[in-house]
């Protein structure tokens, strides 16, 4: 029986920014199409930043040199539009109030210091029993642990609980663990997905 879900954070909660944004970015910046990604996820310090072992503001500081900013101001300019264009998936946050008070519900992502002021921001940590963040616990998907610390919390086992990602590597990892585990596309598939676990 699923008694729990677990639900990744960016293009799952958090909505998939579309391509046309980015190149707004490239453009203003003064860089190559389709750079900006590469440049800024792409690289050993956001690596180090969602293992925790750099804060988000020391990673912004050192990304910003070959985004093209070279002062703190315009890095704190940048950082400012960059996350003020982040915005919840709002079929996502529709159903997470659905299943919230039915299931137990956890976030678990692969993301920097401070998942929590997201949550907090857009309403929806009230709705979470656990949140993981690999910034926060040092251990990052598609590491074993960071599936098991998650469900432990949970107090849950594998066959009791529904993950959600968009990462294939993540999600063929929960499924080798035993748990039931989705490749996040969108909100209607997701929920249509659901609706083979249990009626919504």
């Amino acid at each position: 029986m699923i008694r729990g879900l677990i639900f990744d954070f960016g293009r799952v909660i958090s909505a998939q920014k579309p391509p046309s944004l980015f190149h707004r970015y490239e453009e203003d910046l003064g860089l190559a199409k389709d750079s900006i990604n590469r440049i800024m996820f792409q690289c050993s310090e956001w690596q180090d930043a969602l293992r925790g072992q750099m804060t988000l503001e020391e990673y912004w500081n050192i990304v910003g040199r070959p985004l093209g900013l070279h002062s703190t101001e315009q890095v704190e300019c940048f950082r400012r539009r960059y996350e003020g264009d982040e915005k919840p998936d709002s079929h996502v946050k529709h159903l997470l109030r659905r299943l919230a008070g039915r299931f137990k519900l956890s976030v678990c992502s692969n993301s920097p210091p401070g998942l929590h002021r997201w949550l907090a921001h857009w309403h929806l940590e009230e709705l979470f029993e656990v949140v993981f963040c690999s910034g926060e616990e040092g251990v990052v998907k598609p590491e074993r642990a960071a599936y098991e610390i998650t469900l432990s919390r949970m107090d849950l086992e594998p066959q009791e609980a529904v993950f959600v990602d968009d990462t294939w590597e993540n999600v063929v990892a929960a499924s080798d663990l035993g748990l039931h585990a989705i490749l996040f596309t969108d909100g209607p598939a997701l929920e249509e997905e659901l609706s083979r676990f249990f009626r919504l």
